[in-house]
């Protein structure tokens, strides 16, 4: 119970990679807020059952009202914010294609959600936890922009901003205390990539890719996010840290 008086917001915590996040972090000990546009109330009801104090908020990272709602709710609820995980992002949904393809539309909602919805979230945690003079933010990047994946140019785009702003924010917020680093991942099988094959056409190839040669799951990345969340990484800001089985090796 290394979290035990912590408070973590996990957005994109309704299912998938956010919500093994989540519960993880409420197993640590923490009070956990989940943040999603659907399947937040379930999800805060289960991590209830299991024992933990939890908050179902549904937010749209994308909205500069939503967020800014979600930290004063979080702070209304338990008093204040000491982590936020920022795991929400459009991904299962985005069609695979050439370049060229991509519509226009898809490109600015994409960065949208996925680059300007954690600057959001970030900007909405930063008062509190300046005030505490500590905090820690962790940003879901993936593996793609460091392998360079093709046929993906715009989300490969956004999670290269992800690790960017995160050792921008990184300089910008150690003096407060605050640390901010980024988890990699590689394909990771949820029941969201389940249900769109093109995500996983080319599965086999990816995993072939990996000194690990298996499938990656949500549980594979939960105890990256809880030792980024604890006390043993107080002295490690601005890193990318890939968890793909040895695919992308820095």
């Amino acid at each position: 119970m290394s979290l035990r008086g912590r408070t973590a917001i996990v957005t994109g915590a309704g299912r998938g990679i956010g919500k093994a996040m989540a519960a993880r972090l409420a197993a640590d000990g923490a009070s956990v807020t989940v943040a999603d546009i659907a399947g937040y109330d379930v999800a805060a009801a289960d991590l209830a059952k299991a024992g933990a104090r939890a908050l179902g908020l549904k937010v749209d990272v994308s909205s500069e009202a939503e967020t800014e709602s979600m930290a004063a709710e979080t702070l209304r609820a338990f008093g204040r914010i000491d982590i936020l995980v920022n795991c929400a992002a459009m991904f299962a949904g985005v069609k695979i294609g050439p370049f060229e393809e991509i519509p226009a539309e898809e490109w600015k909602r994409l960065l949208e959600i996925n680059v300007v919805g954690v600057a959001l979230c970030c900007r909405a945690v930063t008062p509190q936890m300046r005030r505490q003079k500590s905090g820690r933010i962790i940003n879901l990047a993936s593996g793609a922009p460091l392998k360079g994946v093709p046929h993906f140019l715009h989300y490969i785009a956004s999670k290269g901003a992800v690790i960017a702003m995160t050792r921008g924010l990184a300089r910008e917020l150690g003096a407060d205390g605050i640390t901010v680093n980024a988890i990699a991942p590689g394909l990771t099988v949820t029941e969201a990539t389940r249900a769109r094959p093109e995500h996983l056409r080319n599965h086999a190839e990816s995993i072939r890719a990996r000194a690990i040669q298996r499938e990656e799951h949500p549980d594979d990345l939960i105890g990256a996010v809880s030792f980024l969340a604890g006390d043993d990484a107080a002295f490690v800001t601005g890193q990318t840290l890939a968890v793909d089985g040895g695919s992308a090796m820095l």
